[in-house]
């Protein structure tokens, strides 16, 4: 019997396992998800964007406009910077980071920092911000690279029902 062909690229469970940890994120309006693998193929890291740990979600803002203060954009992390701070695994020098949305400057910073080499993403829809640009900016002056995702599959569907395992 030849093997299956119509399993997913590497590529496509790297980013699927991104989304799925997306899942996690309380935020109503913005979930994304991000996962390190190193050059083996070895998952090194998972995070998604939400509040520091000991920070109660349901006692902080989730607003996205009014006074900077009352909105979630002074206390959540982003998942590249969860991803980050969650490995426990050792060195990310040489890794690469999947992640649906393109990363903001402060997770540029943070994923250069950390050594991550390449960024493979599907969104790129705030590529005309300051933010955004300067990552791109930060990221092409170091040297990681960043590309968007050619999926060959639009969706992967996860199915939990006993009787199809």
């Amino acid at each position: 019997m030849p093997k299956r062909n119509d399993y997913i690229s590497w590529d496509e469970y790297f980013m699927g396992i991104a989304i799925l940890s997306s899942n996690r994120s309380k935020d109503p309006n913005t979930q994304v998800g991000a996962c390190i693998v190193n050059e083996h193929n070895k998952i090194m890291s998972v995070g998604y964007n939400g509040l520091p740990i000991g920070c109660d979600d349901d006692d902080f803002p989730w607003e996205r406009t009014g006074d900077d203060f009352d909105t979630k954009y002074p206390y959540v992390c982003h998942a590249e910077l969860n991803a980050i701070l969650n490995n426990n695994c050792g060195s990310l020098a040489g890794c690469k980071i999947y992640v649906a949305l393109f990363p903001c400057n402060e997770c540029a910073k943070a994923i250069i920092q950390s050594g991550i080499k390449e960024v493979i993403y599907i969104s790129d829809k705030y590529a005309n911000t300051t933010s955004v640009r300067a990552s791109k900016r930060m990221f092409d002056a170091s040297g990681v690279l960043y590309k968007k995702l050619k999926l060959e599959h639009e969706e992967l569907v996860i199915d939990f029902r006993e009787e199809n395992i």
